[in-house]
């Protein structure tokens, strides 16, 4: 037996808890290489949707949510994996099809998995989990186009989130001047503390805007969407490129493509669910190296496995700074 956050679906409604089950009903073998033993989660936008039910995330019932995880691998029918071995998991619809990790057991493909970076313990992957391996793939996708820091200032939007958190403390890192836009205004310590040289009200951008209006940033990572993205595209200097990986304020891009055949902007779409493991693997080994292990520190809220539930009503309300870690 082991415990693991149930979410269940039916005549009955919704319930979500934590409940003892046993090893015969994780994934089989066949589906599933790799036993896993989860020390730490995390609570992503996604396994909030899960939670509390918000929007049809989980696809089949009853579900183990948590599509990240980092622990130890305890047995493994993959070449690539021994008992033992440190592991991060990300993404790949763990949470959605397929049981996840918020649950002292899991079993996962080991194509899935990642080989956790000695510099990270697995509560430091979980703090960056999804949200900070995707700021990473993010910054990656910057330095693709040519980005340098001199080139200029780089927005993050949704910056007090688990994404634009990671990405400020990034750019500030590597010699980016950053400025960080947020709805908590009063965040603005926090922000700077992460290395952000400017901090803007979300209002700014949240509005219908010009198609193209005075150019201003060489770079942007975009946590946001729909109004927030089509004014950032409209703002960026000519040449420039945009980073997209969310879509906190809509799906929508209620925009022109003024910005793409008058200014050549490059829209870089940054997608970390289904990602190739080579690029995973980068985005991993470049997060030992150019993230502040001190800095990753001041984001986190840690809570045990029973309090996720409540966590992820906050984390909908929009009243969670920083990332949330699990402790399983």
């Amino acid at each position: 037996m082991f415990q693991a956050l149930l979410l269940e679906k039916g005549d009955a409604g919704f319930s979500c808890r934590v409940t003892g089950l046993d090893e015969s009903r994780l994934p089989g073998a066949a589906q599933a290489e790799v036993l896993v033993r989860p020390e730490y989660s995390t609570l992503n936008y996604k396994d909030g949707l899960a939670l509390t039910n918000r929007s049809p995330v989980v696809r089949v019932w009853p579900m183990v949510p948590g599509i990240d995880g980092a622990g130890t691998v305890l047995e493994s029918a993959h070449p690539d994996w021994q008992p033992g071995d440190r592991f991060v998991h990300n993404g790949w619809g763990v949470g959605e099809t397929h049981w996840g990790c918020l649950s002292e057991r899991a079993r996962l493909k080991g194509d899935w998995l990642v080989r956790m970076p000695a510099a990270f313990t697995p509560r430091q992957a979980m703090a960056i989990g999804t949200a900070g391996y995707t700021a990473m793939l993010c910054v990656m996708a910057l330095e693709r186009h040519g980005l340098k820091p001199g080139d200029g200032e780089v927005l993050v939007t949704g910056a007090t989130g688990g994404v634009g958190s990671v990405a400020i403390a990034l750019l500030a890192r590597l010699g980016y001047s950053v400025a960080a836009a947020s709805g908590k205004v009063q965040e603005a310590d926090y922000l700077k503390a992460l290395g952000a040289t400017s901090v803007l009200d979300r209002a700014e951008f949240a509005a219908a805007g010009k198609p193209l209006q005075k150019e201003r940033w060489a770079g942007v990572v975009d946590a946001v969407g729909s109004h927030t993205l089509v004014n950032a595209l409209a703002q960026t200097r000519y040449g420039g490129v945009v980073a997209a990986c969310g879509l906190a304020q809509g799906m929508d891009l209620p925009g022109s493509v003024a910005p793409f055949i008058l200014r050549g902007i490059t829209l870089a779409g940054i997608d970390s669910v289904m990602a190739p493991r080579s690029r995973r693997q980068e985005a991993w080994d470049r997060l030992a190296r150019d993230l502040d292990p001190a800095l990753l520190e001041t984001m986190v809220t840690e809570i045990g496995l029973a309090e996720a539930p409540a966590a992820a009503e906050r984390l909908m309300a929009g009243q969670v700074r920083g990332r949330i870690v699990v402790r399983i």
